[in-house]
């Protein structure tokens, strides 16, 4: 079993992320996102808008357990991360999220 919390950090500090929704977005419409993990609290209409994306590109999603407020802490940023968009995993595992 993989650690989240740990994979999600290693990323942001080894791999390149975006953070928010409207980035999740626009790597979901462009193919450029290799996994997006939504808050557990993302809107609905938003996470749905991106999901419907992600699938046409075939993009896999993970829901984060936490809400936007620990998923910013657990990347190191001091605000709320709704959505974030891995493009390079770096040195974690985090690709594995979407196999589980």
């Amino acid at each position: 079993m993989i650690d989240v919390n740990r994979a999600i950090a290693t990323t942001a500090k080894t791999g390149k992320i975006q953070f928010g929704a409207n980035s999740a977005l626009k790597c979901a419409k462009t193919k450029k996102a290799k996994l997006i993990i939504f808050a557990s609290n993302c809107p609905q209409k938003t996470r749905e808008e991106i999901e419907y994306y992600c699938r046409l590109s075939k993009i896999p999603v993970s829901i984060y357990n936490g809400d936007s407020l620990d998923l910013g802490a657990v990347c190191g940023k001091p605000f709320e991360v709704s959505a974030l968009s891995v493009r390079e995993p770096g040195d974690s595992k985090i690709l594995k999220i979407a196999e589980a």
